[in-house]
């Protein structure tokens, strides 16, 4: 499926590149409107980061939050920061339908995999973030990705299966905010290694046969956030892309 995102810093719709703070673009729009839009257009969830949250968990948009679940029924995937079985209760609460868990996955495994059995696969979703190396090793990176680690992507996949996992949000990063395309190479080889996870590519989509070739490699679901932002093309001509595909 075809899953819009929207980046959030100070109540702001932004868009980093490559991650990066301080090399930021703001989009002047309206979140409410695009949430109805997007559910009248056949979407059936979007995907919302806290940049604030992610970067500093006492500098937390829960206000901005509390305010976009109330006014929508559009299903929210929400992530940025949440690191505490009382973030991810808040935001239930609150009404969102898919938890995201960032670095938690690496640090705080135990904790994630209770989580997966307390919340279930459909509810969390693990977010990894990888650079491929000179090797084509893809190593995964925490932190707004400023701090490497030691695991490789199938490493983490394969010890949260046989908890249930079953969402990956996996984002090139060398991609991310780039609109040079995605990894198609990354995309194709983890889809056909992890038949039963659910994968939302996400990084460097700008084009609509962008979508017709992720579709093709086995992905699930595409997260689309500047290409939209900026009109390279509708959120009609992305869903029919993806419809047509098959």
């Amino acid at each position: 499926m075809i899953i819009p995102a929207f980046d959030l810093i100070n109540g702001k719709a932004v868009r980093l590149y490559q991650g990066n703070y301080l090399n930021k673009k703001n989009y002047d729009i309206n979140l409410a409107y695009c949430l109805e839009e997007y559910r009248l257009k056949g979407i059936n969830i979007v995907h919302l980061v806290d940049l604030d949250g992610a970067k500093n968990i006492h500098n937390r948009q829960i206000e901005l939050f509390k305010k976009i679940l109330s006014h929508t029924t559009m299903p929210i995937q929400i992530g940025g920061g949440i690191r505490t079985t009382k973030d991810i209760n808040m935001f239930l609460k609150l009404g969102a339908t898919r938890i995201v868990i960032g670095s938690s996955s690496i640090q705080n495994k135990e904790k994630v995999k209770k989580w997966l059995k307390m919340y279930g696969s459909d509810v969390i979703v693990l977010a990894l973030d990888v650079q491929i190396n000179d090797n084509n090793k893809k190593e995964i990176y925490i932190n707004g990705w400023q701090k490497k680690t030691n695991f490789l992507l199938e490493e983490i996949i394969e010890y949260f299966l046989p908890s249930g996992l079953k969402h990956v949000l996996c984002t090139d990063i060398s991609k991310d905010g780039t609109l040079l395309g995605p990894n198609f190479a990354l995309y194709k080889e983890i889809a056909s290694s992890f038949k039963n996870i659910n994968f939302q590519a996400s990084g460097g989509v700008a084009t609509l046969q962008d979508i017709i070739s992720l579709k093709k490699s086995g992905i699930k679901s595409i997260i689309i956030g500047r290409s939209l932002l900026e009109k390279k093309f509708t959120i009609e001509e992305a869903f029919r892309c993806w419809q047509n595909e098959s």
